[in-house]
């Protein structure tokens, strides 16, 4: 087993006032993780990463589609595919991440992993992750 060690102490990270974004292990290890197709995926830690203590946010699609970068369409069939697998809430105008339930629900075949353009649509999602996470200093 591999012994842990912190290391950069000055880096530890913690909450503080600025925000209340994390993501439960079990997200991981209960299949949760592996469930959702890239937009999805994408669409579902922007959710975690607004969200207040209680995993509520306002933003509208608009502002969602363009921090993303998705289309109208993409980002309605990742939200209602969220709702569906019982991830998140929302009204008409606000979202609600939501503690994780029981198990993960079942991929959809549309979007198996050896699909053609699945390495694609994973590298897609990470260099918007870079686009739209990237600090100050990353210009």
């Amino acid at each position: 087993m591999i012994k842990k060690k912190i290391l950069r102490s000055e880096r530890v990270r913690k909450i503080d006032g600025g925000g209340f974004s994390f993501i439960p292990h079990r997200f991981l290890t209960g299949g949760f993780l592996g469930s959702l197709n890239p937009h999805e995926l994408l669409l579902y830690f922007f959710l975690v990463l607004v969200g207040d203590r209680n995993g509520l946010s306002f933003y509208s699609y608009d502002k969602i589609c363009t921090l993303l970068q998705m289309s109208l369409d993409q980002y309605i069939h990742a939200r209602d595919s969220l709702m569906e697998k019982d991830l998140i809430a929302f009204d008409g105008t606000i979202y609600q991440v939501l503690s994780l339930p029981r198990q993960a629900t079942k991929k959809t075949p549309t979007c198996a992993r050896h699909s053609p353009g699945h390495m694609q649509s994973i590298e897609s999602v990470g260099n918007i992750f870079k686009h739209v996470f990237k600090g100050p200093s990353d210009g």
